[in-house]
């Protein structure tokens, strides 16, 4: 009857992502059947109606939310039912709850639970008494206490107690009363934060939160997280409060509880006395604290999900950073005592050869360092050189710089790479696969070598959360955070497509429908059988069967293979309606493929059948005019300025290149080459507002920038990529106060022992702006 008239899930979702209920419903069988998201965007546009990958990320999130509120629907349907308690009223709003939260508000007063003082007051006969007093208003409660004594009510007082916690646990579950508080809760609140007496000192990173309070509905997710973390170091206390500065003598809360039992506020019997004062002691001590515990969950969910989307955000832009190409690199991970390390690759990222130089202090061996990085560029014919941008990047930057100069002929480029997860990297068992018996030190090296010819590839090998591009990122649902990340690895991967020749297992296991086993056995067989000549001949990898096949083939690509099909992202199983397009084209496919003037006198509706519709068919010829083509940026680096060197080097008005490291709801960060990155303020970003800094800049992304401000003791640079005449006649930027967020690290992300810095400070500011 009730379930009849809810919307079905794929109703629900369809208006959800902006499709139909078909679209929706094919995308869930298909999902269902094992299918991943790229390969339904990609491959099953006739069956889902072109539904995209966002939408389908959108819809796989939502199904998996609705079909656990079914379940619980059904556990708390069953439940009542075996109290028999349920009614055709109640079994209504069960079914027709959108929720889990209004569900939960339902089913709040059948949830099995442990004995209350509600129910020790019923056990000693007091039930009678709250009843009347709710359903009689004239009757005067003192006095009928008086009828209820027994040997385990003494008094009165006793009596009225035990109808008090009665009354006040029928308030607090009472559904509808519970919402509209809810709902008050939402519009009204404001979370409000105090120093814990003593930790002023020792908490002095969260000064800005010691007497701090704003509007719970828009607190920014960065400034959410700033407190939650104040208040689990135990610096500062944590509450919700709502309508604290209402004057009212009776509170906007207290006067909702009032009118849902029919009590006068004022002016009333006896009756409506007491039960205004039973109104106030239920709101402090029973619904005040469960739904504070609710808003407090709600808002850490929120500041979560907002800060797993900027972190997403970033890491996609990192992974889809453009390569710089299959070219002979050398890699040099900086060090001042411990020397620079040096790594060279080949085109295809073997390692083949290593050295470490002492051009720094203590041992100053400029000489023998400058001949040992210009035998190897020579040796190996390297085309780039990749610079770690840590600790010494710009001495070793200057060294490698010298040493080019000096090169006769052709002449390698050096290029300034983020190091970020490097180390994560060496010491991981994928680099002691990948490179055994090589230093862990030398590994780092090698890796920066590789994420300059390949970023995905490379990057792909470091769990996300050492690159350290989110904020507060070891705060947030580790769960929510790292499933968040592989659907942006995954969705990278398979957007880019891989070498299945050349990729290693860990790129590979991102691919479709593999997962790190098949990876490895792919690898395996690979390394024992040779180069795979077709896609066909995956099949031959031992677990990996015709479903797998299904879901990785149109990702993997084959070089001058026998098809030349596998080295496009068209499918196998389209290869017949592309072979008709090739005849109609009388072409030989080698011939055709990147011919776009002879592809766009083709009718692609001459093609369709056979269980092919025009989605696929446009996606062949399209693949046929750009064969493999690479969606990423083309390779551009930034140029950090001569003589501008430290922190010390700058002064305010220089215009400078840098590369964008992190984007936040605040603005950006911009890596200029002196060791600190500086903020671009999101009121600095355009000419125009900014909403969203992700408008304007992405990570990874080259930019021009002018110094508005820098405070070399705190290591603070204050940057603009506002034209200067937007500027001119108004007061600079300031610096941004100390804060009590962590500023991005430059190697690896860790839980930051001092929370002051860039990124710190630009919450406090953020902070004061509002």
């Amino acid at each position: 009857m009730a379930a009849a008239a809810r919307p079905s899930i794929e109703t629900i979702i369809a208006g959800e992502i902006g499709a139909g209920a078909g679209q929706v419903s094919a995308a869930v069988a298909l999902l269902d059947g094992g299918a991943t998201v790229p390969f339904v965007a990609r491959y099953r546009k006739e069956a889902t109606g072109g539904l995209d990958d966002a939408q389908l990320r959108t819809l796989e999130t939502r199904l998996a939310y609705l079909r656990e509120l079914e379940s619980r629907r059904e556990t708390v349907l069953r439940s009542v039912r075996e109290q028999g308690k349920l009614t055709d009223a109640l079994a209504r709003q069960i079914e027709g709850a959108t929720t889990r939260a209004v569900l939960e508000d339902l089913y709040l007063p059948f949830r099995p639970k442990r004995r209350t003082r509600a129910d020790a007051a019923r056990e000693k006969g007091l039930g009678p008494l709250a009843e009347t007093i709710l359903s009689d208003r004239s009757a005067d409660p003192a006095k009928l206490a008086a009828r209820f004594l027994n040997d385990q009510v003494p008094d009165a007082k006793a009596a009225l107690e035990g109808a008090r916690d009665i009354v006040a646990e029928t308030m607090a579950e009472t559904p509808a009363l519970v919402g509209a508080i809810r709902n008050h809760l939402v519009t009204r609140a404001r979370i409000r934060a105090r120093v814990v007496k003593g930790k002023e000192e020792a908490g002095a990173k969260f000064s800005d939160y010691f007497d701090h309070e704003e509007k719970w509905a828009t607190a920014p997710s960065h400034r959410v997280l700033a407190l939650l973390r104040a208040a689990k170091e135990g610096v500062v206390s944590l509450d919700i409060e709502v309508d604290a500065d209402d004057p009212s003598p009776v509170k906007p809360v207290e006067a909702m509880i009032a009118r849902q039992f029919n009590v006068r506020t004022s002016g009333g019997s006896p009756a409506d006395a007491w039960l205004m004062g039973v109104a106030r002691w239920a709101w402090r001590q029973k619904i005040h604290g469960h739904l504070s515990a609710e808003l407090m969950g709600t808002m850490k969910e929120g500041a979560d999900a907002e800060a797993i989307r900027v972190f997403s955000r970033n890491l996609k832009d990192i992974l889809l950073a453009a390569p710089a190409g299959a070219k002979a690199t050398m890699g040099l991970d900086p060090g001042i005592r411990t020397g620079v390390k040096v790594a060279v690759v080949d085109a295809t990222g073997r390692l083949v050869d290593t050295a470490t130089v002492y051009p720094f202090q203590p041992r100053n061996d400029v000489a023998g360092a400058s001949a040992t990085l210009a035998k190897l560029i020579a040796k190996h014919a390297v085309e780039l050189v990749a610079i770690g941008n840590g600790t010494a990047s710009r001495e070793t930057e200057k060294l490698a710089e010298s040493v080019i100069a000096a090169l006769p002929g052709a002449r390698p480029t050096k290029v300034v790479v983020s190091e970020a997860g490097a180390s994560v990297y060496s010491a991981s068992e994928v680099a002691s696969r990948e490179l055994p018996g090589v230093d862990v030190s030398l590994r780092g090296a090698a890796s920066i070598a590789r994420r300059l010819q390949d970023p995905l590839a490379e990057i792909v090998k470091v769990d996300p959360k050492a690159i350290g591009v989110g904020q507060y990122q070891h705060d947030v649902d580790q769960g929510a955070l790292s499933r968040a990340l592989e659907t942006v690895v995954e969705d990278a991967v398979n957007a880019v497509g891989v070498d299945v020749n050349t990729a290693s297992a860990a790129l590979l296991s991102h691919v479709s429908g593999i997962g790190p086993s098949l990876a490895e056995a792919i690898v395996a067989h690979r390394d024992a059988q040779g180069p795979f000549k077709t896609r066909r001949k995956l099949l031959d990898v031992p677990r990996l069967g015709p479903k797998a096949f299904e879901q990785c083939a149109g990702f993997l690509r084959i070089r001058d293979g026998a098809e030349p099909l596998d080295a496009s992202a068209v499918h196998p199983e389209s290869y017949p309606v592309a072979k008709k397009i090739v005849a109609a084209a009388a072409k030989d496919v080698r011939a055709l493929m990147g011919d776009s003037a002879t592809l766009k006198t083709l009718d692609p509706n001459r093609f369709v059948g056979d269980g092919f519709g025009l989605p696929t068919v446009k996606d062949i010829l399209t693949e046929l005019e750009k064969p493999g083509r690479d969606p990423r940026p083309a390779f551009r680096t930034a140029t950090f300025a001569d003589g501008v060197d430290e922190i010390g080097d700058l002064k305010p008005g220089m215009m400078l290149e840098g590369t964008v490291t992190n984007v936040a709801a605040f603005g950006a960060f911009v890596d200029i080459g002196v060791h600190q990155d500086g903020l671009v303020h999101v009121s600095q970003l355009a000419d125009r507002f900014v909403k969203d800094p992700a408008e304007v800049v992405k990570a990874g992304q080259v930019v021009r920038v002018r110094v508005l401000e820098v405070d070399p003791k705190r290591k603070r640079i204050s940057l603009s990529m506002k034209s200067k005449t937007e500027d001119e006649g108004r007061p600079s930027q300031q610096a941004p106060r100390p804060g009590a967020a962590p500023r991005p690290e430059r190697r690896e992300a860790k839980p930051p022992a001092d929370a002051r810095g860039a990124f710190g400070a630009a919450l406090a500011d953020a902070m004061k702006r509002r």
